[in-house]
């Protein structure tokens, strides 16, 4: 019972965070990139306290998989937000 109210609250979240993103502004997309990075950290560490308190295989993997995940998000957000603020920068610098 317990992992089905987790894959439920898991498949809302995914929906909801798409639905979201979907409808956030260009000129946005940089000041939102750099909180987002914030909560992906926090998603991290609960995703390591997940994997590591959970007695049960399938839920090790799914902690692990949130790890993985959310440090990817990580660090694709860190590498497109420099990228963004790289076109700040003049030219002869």
């Amino acid at each position: 019972m317990e992992l089905i109210l987790l894959i439920f609250v898991f498949v809302i979240a995914a929906f909801l965070g798409f639905e979201l993103i979907q409808r956030v502004p260009s000129q946005l997309h940089t000041p939102l990139m750099s909180g987002s990075n914030a909560i992906s950290g926090i998603t991290m560490v609960g995703a390591i306290i997940a994997a590591g308190s959970v007695g049960g295989d399938i839920g090790k993997w799914l902690g692990f998989a949130a790890l993985v995940l959310a440090t990817i998000n990580v660090v694709g957000g860190y590498m497109v937000t420099d990228r963004m603020l790289g076109m700040f920068k003049k030219k002869g610098k």
